[in-house]
C-alpha cells in the first residue's frame, strides 16, 4: 500500500430485517467504498435473525464443531458432523450472502489489485456467548475454549479461500476478527448462566494464544488479520502481540496506553481503523469536523498522515442500530474524510 493513502471503511453490520436489506447493504457498501479511498466489506444484517448475528456468522465458519439454537441462545453439540437445523441455516445464509456479494462485485470490483474486508466473530467473543453441550458458556471450560478457538482457526482458512475464489480481482483481503467481549473476558466480568456470578478471568497468555491460532490461520491463508473491539479496557498490546496487523478501535474509549500501541502499529506500517463516528444517533457532523478530529489525534501522537500507509477512517461500531439513510451517509462521510486526510 502506498504511503499516506488513508482509507475509509465500515465495521460490518447494517440495519434491516430480510434478504432485501442485505442486498441493498451490499449495493451501498460497493457504491460508497468500491473505489479509493474506500475499503469495501461484506455487510452483516443481524436483524434477519439468530443465523445472521455475529455469533451465528461465527458458528457458520467453524470447522469440526456443530451447534444448535436453544431458547437461551446458541449451544455447541459436539463434533458429530451432524449440525442442527439452525446451524445448517447459518451456514446456508452465509453462503447465500457470499453469492449475493459475488454477483454484485462482478460489476463493481473490476480493477485488479483491489482490497476487500470480511468479518468473523473472534474466539473469545464466541466463548462468551455460546453454551457448552451441558450448559453454561464455553468460557467456563478450558478444554472447550481451546477446542472452539482451534475449530474457528481451521474454519477461517476455508472461508478465506472461498472469498478469494469469489473475488478474483481482490489482491488484499482483510479478515476482521470481532472481539467485543475480549475486555470482559480478561477482566472476569462475563456473567454466568445464573446471572448471579461472573466467570473467572482468562489469564493473558491463554487469551493471547486463542487469538494467535485464529490470526495466524488468517495470515497463513494469505489474508491480513485485523481485530475490532469498541469496548473500553481492550488489551490492544496483547492483540497486536497475538498477530493482529490491523487494529479497529473506538477513539472515544481509548486509554493513554492504548494510544501508544496504536502509534507503534502505524509507525510499523500496520493498519489502524480509527472509529470517529457513532454507529447510530442524531445528525452526522460535517466532513471538515471529522477530518480535523483525525488530524488532531495524529498530531497528538506526533505522526504525519502523509507518512502512514495504514490509517483508516471508520465509524466506531457497526451500523445495525441506525436507519438506512444514516448508514449510507456515514459511509459517504468517512470516504470524504479519508480523501481530505489524503489531501492534507
Amino acid at each position: 500500500m502506498t504511503a499516506g493513502r488513508t482509507l475509509a471503511t465500515g465495521v460490518g453490520s447494517h440495519p434491516g430485517e430480510d434478504q432485501r436489506w442485505f442486498d441493498e447493504a451490499v449495493k451501498v457498501v460497493l457504491g460508497e467504498l468500491g473505489e479509493e479511498p474506500g475499503l469495501p466489506y461484506l455487510p452483516e444484517v443481524p436483524g434477519r435473525g439468530a443465523t445472521a448475528t455475529m455469533t451465528g456468522r461465527g458458528l457458520a465458519v467453524l470447522d469440526g464443531l456443530d451447534a444448535d439454537l436453544q431458547p437461551a441462545g446458541w449451544r455447541l453439540t459436539g463434533s458429530s458432523g451432524s449440525p442442527g437445523l439452525d446451524h445448517r441455516r447459518a451456514r446456508s445464509r452465509l453462503a447465500q450472502d457470499l453469492d449475493g456479494l459475488e454477483e454484485q462485485a462482478q460489476a463493481a470490483l473490476t480493477s485488479p489489485g483491489g482490497a476487500f474486508k470480511v468479518q468473523v466473530a473472534g474466539p473469545w467473543t464466541l466463548a462468551a456467548t455460546v453454551e457448552r453441550p451441558r450448559g453454561d458458556k464455553v468460557l467456563a471450560d478450558h478444554g472447550a475454549r481451546r477446542e472452539l478457538a482451534q475449530a474457528l482457526a481451521e474454519g477461517v482458512r476455508s472461508h478465506v479461500a472461498d472469498v478469494r475464489c469469489r473475488l478474483p480481482s481482490v489482491d488484499r483481503l482483510v479478515v476482521q476478527v470481532d472481539e467485543p467481549a475480549l475486555a470482559a473476558v480478561v477482566s472476569g466480568s462475563v456473567p454466568t448462566a445464573s446471572g448471579f456470578g461472573r466467570h473467572r478471568t482468562v489469564d493473558l497468555p491463554e487469551a493471547s494464544q486463542g487469538l494467535e491460532w485464529v490470526l495466524g490461520a488468517i495470515a497463513e491463508a494469505g489474508a491480513e488479520p485485523w481485530v475490532h473491539a469498541c469496548a473500553p479496557g481492550t488489551p490492544w498490546g496483547l492483540v497486536r502481540g497475538a498477530g493482529a496487523r490491523g487494529l479497529s478501535v473506538d477513539v472515544e474509549v481509548l486509554a493513554a496506553a492504548d494510544h501508544d500501541v496504536l502509534a507503534e502499529a502505524l509507525e510499523a506500517g500496520e493498519s489502524v481503523a480509527l472509529g470517529v463516528l457513532p454507529g447510530a444517533g442524531g445528525a452526522l457532523p460535517g466532513d471538515s469536523h471529522v477530518t480535523e478530529r483525525v488530524l488532531r489525534w495524529l498530531d497528538m501522537l506526533g505522526l504525519d498522515p502523509a507518512e502512514l500507509p495504514g490509517l483508516v477512517v471508520a465509524p466506531a461500531c457497526g451500523l445495525a442500530g441506525a436507519d438506512a439513510s444514516y448508514a449510507r451517509a456515514a459511509l459517504a462521510l468517512v470516504r470524504t474524510s479519508a480523501a481530505n486526510v489524503r489531501a492534507g
